[in-house]
């Protein structure tokens, strides 16, 4: 007869029977995703169809159950296309291995949980907001307990929406939260699991908001100290410094919205992708509270130089808002606005630094300008054409419009080198520059520069801002460096 004591393997089984019986229940937004399904649905209606935004005020008048009802009617989310949580997704994997029922609980409209519950292929049933009902934390864990009993179920959650849920949950995760966030929970269940990421993988929040505010483009708005430049007046150049800090907010606020308005297309682009939002290392609804202080700033700095500067900062934010939503994906219009976005930083920084502004400086950046959007829209041609891809997302050109798009490249750029010679050609440019013939090796350089970076963008070897190549391209800083000493000795010759 046997003396083993089998008391406690029939206990350790009955409490591994029990705990295979206990359902995993996992929150959609935020948790299985990075993202706001809501949000993204929203951003998708408007960058899609833009028209519709005086509707969406109309659906919010309604409340927020019947919102996401009706907004979820219109743009049901690409679940698939969205940043998953790997954390989250190995618990499940772990729940289904050992025959666990997973259910996808959320807040979230029904339709567009079902959605997601039906792409992923993960879970046995879903269930999410009505027209009428919010299912979201009080609410949520009232279901929950209705439907498995108090201390019933295990769920998956990331915010304090989420603490009623928890509180009645035999065991607890938690993802994606902050320290606040965490010890609120944990009063909330002591049986509370924080699934952690790789944090080799995540960079930091700072360098995110960083990122996303994209920085390097900046340069773009050094422009504004042109006109003060050019017309000699070292004085001037304090109000264009200030004005260059204002713009540079501005059109980082910008660039959050447009790539908030670009998440589908970036997503699917082979660099783009990689983009705080696309990426997900920032949820929407952070970005637009961003981009909101980062314009209220913009606008109070800029509120402190002449009204006039004020006026050309808000038709630039306009004239930008218009892009993203509808011009960029209109034919040659895309590249007609980007050239001029260019040029309205010449004119901001003309009203900022009170120096009048020259109509041979205006036609030369105008040609110039347009070249170099064109050069950008190139780029990214010739990036699709490398990837075997027909056409640009969301954009109105096709691969077979590349000779199209180069001949206004060369067009808009000889053009703009020809404006150049014909101002050094003026008699009037004796008052500034004491030997104006030196300035002819300008031209030269231009020329030069302007048919290379031509070259290499066809090639597909540029980045999609030739501004961005500039600076990091050696033959770029050399030629530029050369054109700013000519015209330094041509001014004290």
């Amino acid at each position: 007869m046997s003396n083993v004591d089998t008391s406690s393997t029939s206990v350790t089984s009955a409490g591994q029977s029990l705990a295979n019986s206990v359902p995993l229940v996992v929150d959609l937004d935020g948790t299985l995703t990075k993202s706001d399904t809501l949000h993204e649905g929203l951003l998708s209606l408007i960058s899609k169809q833009p028209a519709r935004i005086p509707q969406v005020f109309v659906w919010l008048a309604k409340g927020k159950a019947a919102f996401k009802d009706r907004l979820a009617q219109e743009a049901l989310v690409d679940v698939t296309t969205l940043p998953l949580r790997h954390e989250v997704l190995e618990q499940i994997e772990v729940a289904r291995d050992a025959g666990r029922q997973v259910l996808l609980v959320s807040a979230a409209n029904h339709r567009q949980v079902s959605h997601a519950a039906q792409q992923t292929g993960l879970f046995d049933e879903a269930a999410g907001s009505t027209e009428t009902r919010n299912l979201a934390g009080q609410e949520k864990a009232r279901w929950l307990v209705d439907r498995f009993g108090e201390k019933g179920f295990d769920y998956i959650g990331d915010s304090r929406a989420d603490l009623p849920v928890w509180a009645s949950a035999r065991e607890a995760y938690i993802v994606g939260s902050n320290r606040a966030v965490y010890q609120a929970a944990r009063k909330a269940n002591p049986m509370i699991t924080q699934l952690q990421p790789d944090e080799a993988a995540q960079p930091s929040k700072a360098s995110a908001y960083l990122k996303a505010m994209r920085p390097h483009q900046w340069i773009k708005n050094v422009l504004v100290l042109v006109p003060a430049l050019a017309a000699h007046q070292p004085s001037a150049l304090l109000p264009a410094a200030i004005a260059f800090v204002a713009f540079s907010l501005a059109a980082s606020s910008i660039y959050l919205i447009n790539d908030m308005l670009d998440l589908e297309v970036d997503r699917r682009h082979p660099r783009k992708c990689t983009r705080p939002f696309a990426s997900g290392a920032i949820p929407v609804g952070q970005g637009i509270v961003q981009a909101a202080i980062l314009f209220c700033t913009a606008m109070a700095i800029a509120a402190a130089l002449a009204p006039a500067f004020l006026l050309v900062l808000m038709v630039y934010v306009a004239l930008t808002f218009a892009y993203s939503l509808i011009l960029k994906r209109k034919l040659m219009i895309d590249i007609w606005a980007l050239g001029t976005l260019y040029t309205i930083r010449i004119v901001a920084g003309g009203y900022a630094s009170g120096v009048p502004l020259s109509e041979w400086l205006l036609a030369f950046s105008m040609f110039l300008f347009l070249s170099l959007a064109a050069i950008k829209r190139m780029s990214e041609l010739a990036d699709l054409k490398a990837h075997n891809l027909e056409s640009v997302d969301g954009r109105g050109y096709n691969v077979t419009d590349l000779p199209v798009v180069l001949g206004v490249v060369l067009s808009a750029g000889y053009c703009s080198v020809v404006i150049l010679a014909l101002y050094i050609s003026n008699a009037t440019v004796a008052s500034l520059y004491g030997e104006p013939k030196l300035l002819w090796l300008v031209c030269l350089m231009l020329l030069y520069w302007i048919s290379r970076a031509t070259i290499i963008s066809f090639r597909g070897e540029m980045d999609d801002d030739p501004i961005v190549f500039a600076l990091r391209d050696r033959i770029s800083l050399f030629v530029f460096a050369c054109c700013g000493v000519v015209f330094l000795v041509s001014a004290l010759l």
